[in-house]
């Protein structure tokens, strides 16, 4: 509970500073922070006479005063730019503990600590924590609402700052999550885009790589997690951090699938979560290609100039009915010269003017730029479906595209 602040007589105020209490009081509303709360925890009554008449009529009228540290910490339920005044500390309480508490319960607060109230070595102890000190005993009024200016301005920059170094430390780690998609291997090129859906990151619910066997064979995979957000793209990088060590273990593509779906109901948060995946393996010879389907899209295969859509056998998303996967391998011929282009469903998901764009738009789309090299092709593709979606929100989920080529030029 706040205790009532007393208001001071005239007189005693006169002898503390020389200012009468209705004459000094500022009056102004700070029109920088409308919403501003001043809070006083001390144990002493006149800490609470003297920042009174210190402040402007709505603050003062306002002002909370605490006198216990628990009380205090106590949420509000009001928002707001906050200012915690720190005064006298109760008895077995250090400032450093007060301070300490303050920034648990409102770490965007800004502090001051009321000068006279403690001891130097004790500021010290708490400066980096704190955005100052004021003189509440003899400051006037414009220089003690100046001081609760400047802390206010000093825990705005004092976030930004942190934030700063936090999105920093973030865009480190994203990136060091995010796979290399050069395939390092004689005979093989690879092109690629890769965005995900929500803004200000770098890593979505989609998820794709690219390994070299030990018989010289590329691996591929390319999967999409149900869902949106930090959590979708945490189990996606759970399944493409797993699926390159299962394929340098010598699991089977069918092994590989089975093992990502374990992942995928060990880690997800959510029961109705699943994936969609994609896995493939050109021969070393490059004449074959097998591939495995859980629930995910067909892929472009690029030949002599033109484009085809092939939809290999179905089977069920990782985690839609866990055990009972129904995968199957299948076949094609793969002559050097020719390239397969996988993507997730965000590059085709996208409304345009005529609709969803769909299978059949990306085939057309894909089939006007079928005489460009790999990885102009697959940024004139995603430039395209972008171009279509703009005047209708864009493209809003993520999306990955993977263009494999079989020979070194990274032509068609």
């Amino acid at each position: 509970m706040s205790i009532p602040i007393p208001r001071p007589d005239v007189a005693a105020v006169d002898r503390c500073g020389g200012h009468r209490a209705r004459e000094a009081r500022p009056r102004g509303d700070f029109s920088f922070c409308r919403d501003l709360r001043v809070v006083l925890w001390s144990q002493d009554e006149q800490d609470a006479v003297h920042v009174r008449r210190l402040l402007p009529n709505r603050l003062a009228d306002a002002l909370v005063w605490h006198t216990s540290v628990e009380e205090g910490c106590r949420p509000s339920g009001t928002h707001g730019p906050l200012c915690v005044l720190v005064g006298s500390t109760p008895a077995g309480r250090t400032l450093a503990d007060v301070v300490t508490r303050v920034r648990r319960h409102a770490p965007d607060a800004a502090v001051l600590v009321l000068e006279g109230t403690h001891a130097s070595h004790a500021f010290r102890s708490v400066a980096g924590s704190v955005q100052g000190r004021a003189d509440h005993r003899r400051s006037a009024p414009d220089e003690f609402c100046r001081k609760i200016w400047v802390a206010l301005q000093r825990a705005v920059a004092g976030r930004t700052v942190a934030g700063e170094e936090v999105a920093r430390d973030n865009a480190v780690l994203e990136r060091g999550l995010l796979p290399d998609l050069t395939l390092r291997a004689e005979g093989f090129t690879t092109a690629f885009h890769y965005a995900p859906g929500r803004a200000h990151t770098l890593l979505g619910g989609d998820f794709c790589d690219v390994v070299r066997g030990d018989d010289g064979s590329a691996h591929v995979v390319m999967g999409d997690v149900s869902g949106h957000g930090a959590a979708a793209a945490a189990l996606g990088v759970h399944l493409r951090l797993a699926w390159p060590t299962a394929v340098l273990c010598g699991q089977s593509q069918l092994e590989q699938l089975h093992l990502l779906e374990r992942i995928l109901t060990e880690e997800r948060a959510e029961e109705e979560t699943y994936a969609t995946v994609v896995s493939l393996v050109l021969s070393p010879h490059r004449r074959t290609l097998r591939t495995v389907t859980a629930g995910h899209p067909g892929f472009l295969h690029r030949h002599k100039g033109e484009v085809r859509w092939v939809e290999p056998p179905p089977g069920l998303p990782l985690g839609l009915f866990p055990g009972q996967g129904d995968w199957r391998e299948s076949e094609m011929a793969m002559p050097d010269g020719d390239g397969i282009v996988l993507f997730t469903d965000g590059l085709y998901e996208g409304r345009t003017g005529g609709g969803r764009l769909g299978e059949e738009g990306l085939l057309r789309l894909a089939g006007r730029l079928a005489h460009l090299e790999a990885q102009t092709f697959v940024d004139a593709l995603v430039r395209s479906v972008s171009l279509l979606a703009a005047p209708f929100g864009g493209l809003r989920d993520d999306v990955a595209v993977l263009h494999l080529c079989c020979d070194e030029g990274g032509g068609a």
